[in-house]
């Protein structure tokens, strides 16, 4: 009888730890990137030191609380959102294009929210994309 109810507890416990784990686990949903956006280049350079320094105050004001200080997806907010940040760092999220970058910081969409009111001036988008584009490992 003791080694029945140590197996359901077993059971129990290896159920439980399945579900937390399965909650962890998120599958990436593609993009829905329009045209539009998919042929977009940034206009300003990717050198323009100027352009990096307003990018990366305008990304520690706006995107560092959720995607962190160095675009890991690990800032503080972070755990309290159910959908994956992303990694700036990578390699794959560096091979997008400009305009895909752009509608994903800006657009947005789930727990992602549209930034283009709060940040409505084009540059300082522009800016940011181009401080992203400098986060890599």
């Amino acid at each position: 009888m003791r080694k029945i109810r140590l197996s359901l507890a077993l059971s129990c416990s290896l159920i439980v730890l399945s579900l937390v784990l399965m909650s962890f686990v998120q599958e990436k949903k593609p993009w829905d990137i329009p045209a539009k956006y998919q042929s977009m280049d940034n206009p300003q350079g990717a050198d323009d030191a100027e352009m990096i320094k307003v990018g990366k105050i305008n990304y520690s004001r706006h995107c560092k609380s959720c995607h962190g200080n160095m675009g890991k997806g690990d800032g503080p907010k972070a755990r309290s959102i159910d959908v994956d940040l992303g990694d700036f760092t990578t390699a794959d999220f560096q091979a997008q294009k400009d305009g895909v970058i752009y509608f994903q910081s800006f657009i947005g969409r789930d727990e992602m929210p549209n930034f283009e009111k709060k940040i409505p001036d084009d540059e300082d988008r522009w800016a940011i994309v181009t401080y992203i584009r400098t986060l890599k490992k």
